[in-house]
C-alpha cells in the first residue's frame, strides 16, 4: 500500500489549499480514507474522513472550512482547505486502514502565515 500526498505549501491566513493523496496497492473504492495532521509538539489528530460510500466526518475545528472528497477513478482523496488559520499549520497525512492495519503517506507540510 502506498499513499502519496501533495499540495501543501505556504499560504496566508484566510487563504485556501487543496491537498491530494493518490493511493496504490489497495482496492481504493472500498476503503475509507482519512486526513490527519500533526503540528510540532502535538499529537497527530484526525482532520476528516470519508467512507467508501462517501459519508464524511470532520474535526470540530475544521467544520465548515475543509471539505474531503474522493475520486474512485483516480484513486485519489482530496482535502479542500479554505479560510485557513495559523493553527491549521501542520504536516498533513493521508491514511487508510486495510485489514486492521493503518497505512500512512509521507505527509505534506502546510504553513499558514498570519
Amino acid at each position: 500500500v502506498q499513499l502519496q500526498a501533495s499540495g501543501g505549501g505556504l499560504v496566508q491566513a484566510g487563504g485556501s489549499l487543496r491537498l491530494s493523496c493518490v493511493a496504490s496497492g489497495i482496492i481504493f473504492s472500498i476503503n475509507a480514507m482519512g486526513w490527519y495532521r500533526q503540528a510540532p509538539g502535538k499529537q497527530r489528530e484526525l482532520v476528516a474522513i470519508i467512507t467508501s460510500g462517501g459519508s464524511t466526518n470532520y474535526a470540530d475545528s475544521v467544520k465548515g472550512r475543509f471539505t474531503i472528497s474522493r475520486d474512485n477513478v483516480k484513486n485519489t482523496v482530496y482535502l479542500q482547505m479554505s479560510s485557513l488559520k495559523p493553527e491549521d499549520a501542520a504536516v498533513y497525512y493521508c491514511n487508510t486502514r486495510v485489514r486492521a492495519m493503518d497505512y500512512w503517506g509521507k505527509g505534506t507540510q502546510v504553513t499558514v502565515s498570519s
